[in-house]
């Protein structure tokens, strides 16, 4: 598939800056920044997806662990700390 973008001209001088401080062309310079912007929009899509899933799952359950304990465990860990992992319960 042939594909043909029009760059403005001062993103073409930036590009083409950027390249040459890599050693590289424009053209691999851009190819791989849209390689990187799909890798990094296939992972979020993946996420959202297994997120909406985990979602579906706890609803069906009713089980799950209230914010308020997750966020002190995360701040806990932030701290070097070891705390035990809380648990799911259902009834929130």
């Amino acid at each position: 598939m042939a594909v043909s973008l029009r760059v403005p001209k001062d993103v073409k001088k930036r590009v083409a800056r950027l390249a040459e401080a890599q050693d590289t062309t424009a053209h691999a310079f851009m190819l791989e920044a849209i390689r990187d912007k799909v890798e990094a929009e296939e992972a979020r899509t993946a996420f959202h997806q297994e997120a909406r899933k985990r979602l579906a799952r706890m609803k069906k359950s009713g089980k799950g662990i209230p914010a308020a304990e997750v966020f002190a465990y995360l701040d806990a860990r932030g701290q070097g700390k070891s705390p035990p992992r809380p648990k799911s319960r259902r009834s929130l």
